[in-house]
């Protein structure tokens, strides 16, 4: 936390007004203890939104939106594979869509 902190103030010391944003990446397969190391990130550095990774698993990113909700940071960005294509702007009606849609099984026809 002291190097982010570090970084932080020499980037200040170019443009007194940055950084204009700090994203805190976080896994979603991370359990409860993710909001503490949120409230800890945001202790240190400020942090202003949030980008949410690796929902291509079997994890849903339902503590990220606790965090959100918890910490009122927006949610920016998500990762749902590890193709460039893969990342994009975080769209909240389809994540709850595919929040609440029953879990997809194997090799079915669709």
């Amino acid at each position: 936390m002291d190097e982010l902190k570090k970084i932080r103030r020499v980037i200040q010391r170019v443009d007194a007004g940055a950084p204009d944003e700090v994203l805190l990446v976080l896994d979603a397969n991370q359990g409860q203890n993710a909001l503490v190391q949120a409230k800890e990130f945001h202790a240190a550095v400020g942090v202003t939104g949030l980008v949410l990774t690796k929902l291509d698993g079997t994890a849903r990113g339902g503590v990220v939106v606790a965090i959100a909700r918890a910490m009122q940071l927006p949610i920016r960005f998500i990762g749902i594979g590890e193709q460039a294509g893969d990342f994009g702007v975080f769209d909240a009606e389809t994540f709850v869509d595919a929040v609440l849609a029953p879990p997809r099984r194997g090799n079915e026809a669709e």
